[in-house]
C-alpha cells in the first residue's frame, strides 16, 4: 500500500514533469518566433528607401501616448510624400485606442514657412516639421513618429491573410491607384488594399480616401486579433521592418502593440479633422485647392476627442 510520503513524491515528480512540459512549449514558441522573425526579414526584398529623420518628441502631460502614423510613397526620390497622416492615441492605463485622421489638403501655418497643405510640412521637413506644424496650428504634443512605405504595407497584408482581407468595395476605383477595382464584397490582398485606401479621384475626394483608410484599420485590427493571425505577428514583424521608420525602441513597439490588442474597445473610436461645419474650401494660387478651417473649433473637438469623449459626442 502506498504511504502518503510516497504519495508526496509522485505529486513532486508530476509536478516537475508539468513545469517541464511548459518550459519546453515556451522555448518553442519563442525559437518558433525567432525563426518567423528571421523569415520574414529575409522575405522583405528591395533596398530601402527610408531615411533616418529626427523627432523630438514631446510627452502628453496627461501620460497618454502620441503615435503620428505616416504612409509614405517612397519611389527612390529625394523627398519622399505622404498620403496618410494620423495620430494615434493610447491610453496605458486603460488600453483605450484612438485613432484621428488628418486630411492632407488642410490650409496650416507651417513654422518657417508660408502657408500650404498639411502633407506639404512633411515634404519640405520630414516628420519632425509635420510634428511642429500639427502642435502650432492644433496645440497637440505628439511623442513618436511611426512611418511605413507602402511596399511594407503590401507584404504585411500578404503576410497577415494570404487570402486576402474582406472589404465592401462602395464603387469602381482604378484612377492614379494602380489597380482596378469593382463594386462589391471581395477580398483584397496587399496591393489592391492599399489601392482602395488611397483612391481620391471621385466627388468625396480626400473625405473618402480618410474614410476608406480608418475602414482598412479597423479590418487590419480585425484580422490580427484572428487566432491565425496572432500566430503571424513575429514572421508579420520581420518582414515590415525594412521599411519602418520610427523614433519608438522595440520595447516601446511591443509596449503599444500590447496595449492596442488589448483595447476593452471591439472598434477603435475614430475622428477626422476637420469636423463637420468647421470647414470651407479655397484655392490659392501655387497652392491649388485647400481646405479652410475653423481652427478654433477643431482644436477644441481633438482636444475634447482625446480627453475621453465619443466622436458622436465631439461632432454632434
Amino acid at each position: 500500500m502506498e504511504s502518503r510520503l510516497d504519495r508526496k513524491k509522485t505529486k513532486k515528480k508530476r509536478g516537475r514533469k508539468i513545469i517541464l512540459v511548459l518550459l519546453l512549449i515556451i522555448f518553442c514558441l519563442v525559437g518558433y518566433s525567432a525563426f518567423q522573425f528571421y523569415r520574414g526579414y529575409q522575405m522583405a526584398d528591395g533596398e530601402q528607401n527610408m531615411k533616418n529623420y529626427k523627432f523630438n518628441g514631446v510627452k502628453d502631460e496627461n501620460g497618454k501616448i502620441n503615435v503620428l502614423l505616416l504612409g509614405v510613397d517612397s519611389r527612390g526620390e529625394e523627398k519622399s510624400r505622404t498620403d496618410t497622416m494620423m495620430l494615434a492615441q493610447v491610453d496605458p492605463k486603460t488600453n483605450e485606442t484612438k485613432l484621428v485622421s488628418f486630411m492632407r489638403d488642410i490650409y496650416v501655418e507651417i513654422p518657417g514657412y508660408q502657408n500650404y497643405k498639411l502633407n506639404t510640412a512633411f515634404y519640405l521637413g520630414g516628420p519632425e516639421l509635420l510634428r511642429k506644424t500639427i502642435k502650432h496650428n492644433f496645440d497637440i504634443d505628439i511623442q513618436y513618429y511611426m512611418m511605413v512605405d507602402f511596399k511594407g504595407f503590401e507584404q504585411s497584408v500578404d503576410i497577415l491573410a494570404p487570402e486576402g482581407i474582406e472589404m465592401d468595395v462602395e464603387k469602381a476605383m482604378s484612377e492614379n491607384i494602380g489597380v482596378s477595382l469593382q463594386p462589391g464584397v471581395q477580398k483584397l490582398h496587399g496591393k489592391e488594399l492599399l489601392g482602395y485606401a488611397r483612391f481620391r479621384h471621385d466627388a468625396e475626394g480626400d473625405f473618402g480616401r480618410v474614410e476608406r483608410q480608418q475602414k482598412v484599420i479597423t479590418a487590419l485590427k480585425e484580422e490580427v486579433l484572428s487566432v491565425g493571425g496572432v500566430t503571424k505577428l513575429p514572421k508579420l514583424a520581420g518582414s515590415i521592418q525594412p521599411y519602418i521608420q520610427t523614433n519608438m525602441s522595440k520595447l516601446d513597439q511591443i509596449s503599444l502593440v500590447k496595449d492596442v490588442l488589448l483595447s476593452n474597445k471591439d472598434e477603435i473610436d475614430k475622428l477626422t479633422i476637420p469636423v463637420e461645419g468647421s470647414y470651407d474650401f479655397g484655392s490659392y494660387e501655387g497652392v491649388g485647392s485647400v481646405i479652410e478651417l475653423d481652427f478654433d473649433q477643431n482644436i477644441q473637438a481633438l482636444k475634447d476627442f482625446l480627453n475621453g469623449k465619443s466622436s458622436d459626442e465631439v461632432t454632434e
